[in-house]
């Protein structure tokens, strides 16, 4: 038996976690129907989303006791995105001007689960929605552009967008 390096076992869990996440949605849209499984599944990620940031921070020593700046958020940010983030999600980001935030998926980890269990045509994106979660539990106020509803990969062929930061 070999040793996992620590970004193969953070790779592993991340994507056992999102396995986790995935079979809990199938399960919740094969009980009680697709609204009611994007509406639980983003219920989960708003009450993850506190508990899940302040494990983060506090695991990598970051300071969150505010008041916000933009360089504080950006530690904060990338300090999320280096634990629960996979390679294999094909999301990335960067931060090309103060208090702005780019994201693209090169693919969609999740649209792709969703047409593997034949749900793509409903689904509401949770994977955004969890960072804007971060965000509005830190009670910091942003815009989303272009506005998130539905899927963005699905419906435009593409997901890329900015958050401004009200900061």
């Amino acid at each position: 038996m070999r040793t996992l390096e620590n970004d193969e076992l953070r790779e592993l869990l991340v994507k056992c976690w999102m396995t986790h996440d995935g079979t809990w949605f199938y399960s919740c849209a094969r009980e009680m129907g697709m609204d009611a499984a994007n509406r639980l599944n983003k219920q989960a990620i708003r009450l993850l989303a506190p508990k899940e940031f302040g494990r983060v921070t506090r695991a990598l020593g970051i300071d969150t006791s505010g008041p916000w700046s933009f360089e504080d958020l950006r530690v904060a940010i990338d300090g999320m995105f280096s634990v629960i983030a996979g390679e294999f999600m094909g999301f990335v980001y960067d931060f090309p001007e103060e208090n702005v935030m780019h994201w693209k998926m090169h693919r969609c980890f999740a649209l792709e689960g969703m047409k593997k269990i034949g749900v793509s045509d409903a689904y509401e994106c949770g994977v955004l929605y969890r960072v804007m979660c971060w965000m509005d539990q830190l009670d910091i106020e942003y815009t989303v552009e272009p506005e998130i509803a539905g899927c963005l990969m699905r419906d435009t062929g593409a997901c890329e967008g900015i958050v401004r930061f009200n900061l």
